[in-house]
């Protein structure tokens, strides 16, 4: 029998999130290539990658709604992905200290043949941050796989200045505003 609800993802911030819905889901990996085109802008980027970890996984799931989601920061026009490793995270968080980044999140949901997508942008104000500073978040969080090279739902709060968002949920790596709307346009009933 086929999952009626399924998330185009593996990482356990966006399944946490989803859940909140209290919908049934189930998760599966898409693969997909997550390099940025030539000329493409993070808003873009985010928003291409959601849509194609939809469609990758709704072709093996062509009955369910499946949810794919990308997260780019973008740093005055370029994207920075994760991190991957403790140089470049305090690389990262040492270009970004005491300046403005502003997250790219996008969502998309692949129902019914079609694939239909939306934008969040959360701007985070960094404080001026030390080497220190730095080096010991970076030890105690290991913010690894985490575009930006933090985690704002635990001890990355502690970085910065200010958050501007119309959607907290979406800083973490899932818009649940748009995620709710785009199921309800789908027609499921939420709450």
């Amino acid at each position: 029998m086929s999952p009626g609800l399924v998330l185009a993802s593996t990482s356990p911030y966006r399944r946490e999130l989803l859940a909140r819905l209290r919908l049934p889901f189930e998760t599966a990996r898409p693969e997909v290539d997550e390099a940025a085109l030539p000329g493409e802008s993070p808003a873009a980027l985010a928003l291409r990658l959601a849509a194609a970890k939809a469609a990758a996984v709704a072709a093996s799931y062509p009955d369910a709604r499946v949810i794919g989601s990308d997260q780019v920061a973008d740093f005055d026009g370029t994207a920075l992905g994760k991190p991957g490793d403790r140089e470049a995270a305090i690389a990262q968080l040492t270009a970004m200290s005491g300046r403005a980044v502003a997250f790219r999140t996008a969502v998309a949901l692949a129902s019914g043949g079609t694939v239909t997508t939306a934008l969040d942008t959360t701007l985070v104000r960094f404080r001026r941050l030390d080497r220190d500073e730095i080096e010991r978040y970076v030890d105690l969080e290991q913010p690894f796989d985490c575009a930006g090279s933090f985690k704002s739902e635990g001890l990355g709060i502690t970085l910065f200045e200010a958050i501007e968002s119309r959607d907290p949920t979406a800083l973490v790596g899932l818009p649940l505003l748009d995620t709710a709307r785009l199921l309800r346009e789908s027609g499921l009933t939420l709450p």
